[in-house]
Parts: C-alpha cells; sequence; structure tokens
C-alpha cells in the first residue's frame, strides 16, 4: 500500500564510489600532498579539502531532494572538523568530535529500541524490499509477532553496538595518528591519513557488521515464517 510513493522517490540514489572519492580520497590527497607552502598551504590546503565533502553533501541534497539524519551528521562533522583546524583548537577536541558523530546515532538507535520503535525495523523492514504484507501476516498466523519483535530489538542493540565499535575506534585513530597542533602543515598532513585510514580500519568492518545483522534478520523471519528469501523479497 506504500508502494507506489517509494517507488517514485527510488531513482535518484547515492553513488557511493562518488561519496569515497570526495568524501575520502581527494580531501586526504590534498591534505597529505598539497598542504605545504611550496603548494596550496596550511589554511588553503585545509578549506579546499574540506570543501569537497561539503560540495558533495550540498550536490548530494540538491539531487535527492533531502537530507537524511546520517548524512547531516556527517555534514556537520566535516564543519566541526574544519572549526577545530581553523581556530586551532586542541587536538583532543578532534578526537572527541570523531567519537561523538557515531556514538550520537548508536544512542538514537538504542533510544528507538527503549520506546518500542526500534530503527533497525525502519531502516531494513521496509516495503521497497521486502514483502512486509506476506511477512506481517504469516508471523500473525504463525502467533510469532511477539517473538518476532524481541529478535528485532535484539538486533536493534547489536546495530547500536556497531557504532560504539566505530565510536571508539574514531576516538583511538585520531588519538594515534593527529598528534601536531591545529594550522600547521603536519596537522593538515595527519588529518589527511586519519581521512584515508578511516575507510579500511573504521568503515568496511562497521559495512561487514551492517551486513551480519542483515544476514541475521532475514534468517530469523525464514526461521519464524517458514517462507523462502526469494519470496519474502518484494519483486516490484
Amino acid at each position: 500500500m506504500t508502494t507506489a510513493p517509494q517507488a517514485k522517490a527510488d531513482p535518484k540514489k547515492n553513488n557511493p564510489l562518488l561519496e569515497i572519492v570526495f568524501n575520502i580520497l581527494i580531501p586526504s590527497l590534498i591534505l597529505m600532498k598539497l598542504s605545504g607552502p611550496e603548494y596550496l598551504g596550511t589554511l588553503v590546503g585545509l578549506i579546499i579539502a574540506l570543501a569537497f565533502p561539503v560540495g558533495y553533501a550540498i550536490y548530494d541534497f540538491i539531487k535527492v531532494g533531502s537530507l537524511n539524519f546520517i548524512s547531516l551528521l556527517g555534514f556537520f562533522s566535516t564543519l566541526l572538523t574544519g572549526g577545530i583546524a581553523l581556530f586551532e583548537l586542541d587536538v583532543e577536541w578532534l578526537a572527541i568530535k570523531e567519537a561523538a558523530i557515531p556514538a550520537i546515532i548508536g544512542l538514537v538507535v538504542l533510544l528507538s529500541g527503549f520506546f518500542g520503535k526500534p530503527l533497525l525495523a525502519k531502516l531494513l523492514l521496509n516495503s521497497f524490499i521486502f514483502n512486509l504484507d506476506l511477512i506481517y501476516d504469516t508471523l500473525d498466523k504463525k502467533g510469532k509477532t511477539e517473538q518476532f519483535k524481541r529478535k528485532i530489538n535484539t538486533a536493534n542493540l547489536v546495530l547500536a553496538m556497531t557504532f560504539v565499535f566505530s565510536s571508539t575506534m574514531n576516538y583511538l585513530l585520531a588519538k594515534w595518528i593527529v598528534t601536531s597542533p591545529a594550522g600547521t602543515v603536519e596537522f593538515n598532513e595527519q588529518l589527511g591519513e586519519m581521512t584515508l585510514l578511516s575507510y579500511p580500519v573504521i568503515a568496511i568492518p562497521s559495512t561487514l557488521m551492517l551486513f551480519g545483522v542483515l544476514f541475521y534478520v532475514i534468517k530469523m523471519i525464514t526461521q519464524l515464517t517458514d517462507i523462502k528469501f526469494e519470496d519474502m523479497m518484494n519483486a516490484n
């Protein structure tokens, strides 16, 4: 019954390759290789490097027509990084900021479970991906709706824990790599190195954890309903 509006919004999607290029690769290259006095300089190099993720966020907002919660946090994260560098604040603030963003997301996920509306269900269980009518009707007929809700809450808790992992790793990575005072060439280079390393050290493991949660949810639905995987997926 919600298929029509969702199908309408479907054509515009994020491009993962562009996100990596504009949010990680180009800023890292500028910060690590072009921030010296013989090239762009510390300040100009920092501003140009941060302009790429900010510019991509604005472009994505114009293209999609909306900015989701996580994208909004990413946008403000970039601005905060720029503020810390431009105002030459203590580098401890960078580590705190790096940890705070995933921590906030994790807290939202955790609280959503306590209020009986797990965010996991909203993110994964939507009628664009799954045949929800078939799943919910089958659960109701088998009397397993409450068991399903308990398992979704468990998966939601695991999802929150993935953000705790990301928050911890972000803090440790920032503390380990960024040790030079803000406003220096060394700070820019270390910031670029941290941005580059954040993908294999944090983003990939976090993504694998998310796939693990998704696999658990699909397997759990299959066990509770006896519906085959291909039948529970929405073919529309």
